[in-house]
């Protein structure tokens, strides 16, 4: 196998890496943090959610997830519900306060978003985008 071949996970990470930076600093900067951003932009479908379908979404063990939610809750962002179709589960829904946050913070995205397309061009996202989807479900 070509080394270039087995470097392509060291690619991949350091391309993730450089992408979670940008938008980490454009979230902190708006008060906010990636894991926060992508559990509200689950919960910004307007559907309760459970714990595990929210962790598997926002890439989180559920030990972190709980924390995020947690401080979530606390910030008034978020509000958990017993599930009326199954009483044993708790579904986590979206607040009011939480959808004015998640639409600021969606701004502070797309606005970071757009320095990484100037960056590396649309049609190379596009391409890649394609090319990350095809591979994902392949090795699902």
């Amino acid at each position: 196998m070509a080394q270039d071949e087995l470097d392509l996970p060291r690619m991949l990470a350091r391309v993730e890496r450089g992408i979670a930076a940008r938008l980490a600093a454009a979230l902190k900067t708006a008060g906010s943090t990636v894991e926060e951003w992508r559990v509200l932009s689950l919960l910004a479908d307007g559907a309760g959610h459970t714990m595990t379908e929210i962790a598997e979404f926002a890439l989180l063990p559920a030990p972190t997830l709980t924390k995020v939610i947690d401080r979530l809750v606390s910030a008034g962002l978020v509000f958990r519900r017993v599930d009326d179709a199954d009483r044993r589960r708790v579904l986590a829904f979206l607040s009011e306060q939480g959808r004015a946050s998640f639409d600021r913070l969606t701004a502070a995205i797309e606005a970071e978003w757009r320095g990484v397309q100037d960056a590396v061009g649309q049609e190379e996202l596009a391409l890649l985008r394609v090319l990350l989807t095809r591979m994902s479900a392949r090795l699902a």
